[in-house]
């Protein structure tokens, strides 16, 4: 394709993902379906353009003002992550003297919010949390790129042997350092075609994501319940750590994520998975399970602002009032999930979110209201401890190289 009519659809791509009326990875998909004969090569600018574009909106959007044209072409120009020759070949004479002049500002000059690129509501309680040093190496962790995370399915593979099954097909993979399913990706090669991905013996997971299994402890044998399931990431885990064996609930009030579980369950060869889909946390179905399950997993839906190397839109589409709607729903669905745990079963609250206001606070809270429920100490449970902080496992992309997770888990005694 000509450099120039290349740069005029990532333009276009910017502008539609800029609307943040819809998911920014449904927008590009939905904008790729449309524009079925661009390669792959061609794709990959334009996602990883618009994903920059996404990352540092602030700056580039400050930068642009100087700038001549339509402003969604200087904002594709100015963070561009395709050729560089293929760029320059597109823009005038004058757009290439203006990106190298804005390419030769020193940012440390600029205002901190062009710095870190964070709304004033996400980035006050994040710098009041860690201090100045540690919110700036937490903000340039997010505006990078995030890894690769396969989960090893241990019914169907070992990892080295994943491991050397994807060096085969070019792939490097390294093991994650602590959980151990998981192997780590460089870049985003395609899967889906591999035999690794196609027999199940691989699904793509955080390695944080994993990390809440771990903390679940599920056994053979046992009644568990996935009570936010979604399209099954975390209930595929669970069911392979309880070696298909016992039953496993997939709860979910959307019909549609479940059945995006339904060719991922076929591939895992799991047989001891239930998906069913709610009405809402009080239906009938959980109420005729009430004390009877040994764990319940709670992955709480949530503002997902761990997640932001991968999906920097929901910086951009989340707010203060959203965050406090997230929260009255925790509180609700943490509630009726806990009814189904039986005396001495195990309850785990979990989110994607680097907000107290949906980690600490809520725990802290259903702590309070439920004295039959006691803590139990992340650090107990999980090695090594610095994956922890005051008793919940606490993840940061800065510090552990992963998604943002928090979990806090309870043990029922009556």
């Amino acid at each position: 394709m000509h450099p120039n009519a290349l740069l005029e659809l990532v333009a276009e791509l910017v502008a539609n993902v800029l609307k943040l009326d819809a998911p920014a990875d449904a927008t590009v998909s939905a904008f790729f379906r449309q524009h079925r004969n661009l390669g792959p090569r061609e794709r990959a600018s334009l996602a990883e353009t618009v994903y920059a574009v996404l990352r540092e909106r602030l700056l580039w959007q400050h930068l642009a003002q100087s700038g001549a044209g339509p402003l969604p072409r200087r904002l594709a120009i100015l963070a561009w992550r395709g050729s560089e020759s293929f760029l320059r070949s597109a823009l005038s004479p004058g757009e290439t003297a203006w990106l190298d002049a804005s390419r030769a500002i020193d940012r440390s000059t600029l205002a901190p919010k062009l710095r870190h690129n964070l709304p004033d509501w996400l980035a006050t309680p994040l710098l009041a949390r860690l201090g100045e040093e540690e919110f700036w190496r937490l903000a340039a962790a997010l505006n990078e790129a995030a890894p690769l995370d396969l989960r090893v399915n241990t019914l169907k593979a070992k990892r080295e042997a994943v491991q050397a099954d994807l060096a085969a097909a070019g792939i490097k993979a390294e093991p994650t350092p602590y959980s151990p399913w998981g192997l780590r990706v460089d870049g985003k090669p395609a899967l889906n075609k591999l035999e690794v991905f196609t027999s199940g013996a691989v699904e793509v997971q955080d390695e944080g994501s994993q990390l809440l299994v771990q903390l679940l402890a599920p056994k053979r044998g046992e009644m568990v319940a996935d009570f936010c399931a979604g399209a099954g990431g975390k209930t595929l885990a669970i069911g392979a750590a309880m070696r298909n064996t016992g039953r496993l609930y997939a709860f979910d009030v959307s019909g549609h994520r479940l059945d995006a579980l339904k060719p991922r369950l076929a591939r895992s060869g799991l047989s001891n998975v239930y998906p069913a889909q709610i009405a809402h946390e009080r239906d009938e179905r959980i109420k005729r399970l009430s004390g009877k399950l040994d764990r319940v997993l709670v992955d709480a839906p949530c503002s997902g602002l761990g997640t932001l190397r991968r999906n920097p839109d929901l910086k951009w589409r989340q707010s203060p009032e959203s965050v406090a709607e997230l929260q009255a729903k925790q509180r609700a669905i943490l509630a009726s999930a806990a009814r189904l745990v039986k005396p001495g079963g195990r309850l785990v609250y979990a989110t994607c979110s680097l907000l107290d206001a949906e980690n600490e606070v809520i725990a802290h809270e259903f702590s309070a209201a439920n004295p039959s429920f006691t803590p139990m100490p992340a650090e107990s449970l999980i090695e090594p401890a610095m994956l922890c902080e005051g008793g919940f496992l606490r993840l940061w992309p800065h510090r552990h190289q992963m998604d943002g997770f928090f979990a806090a888990v309870w043990q029922r005694q009556d």
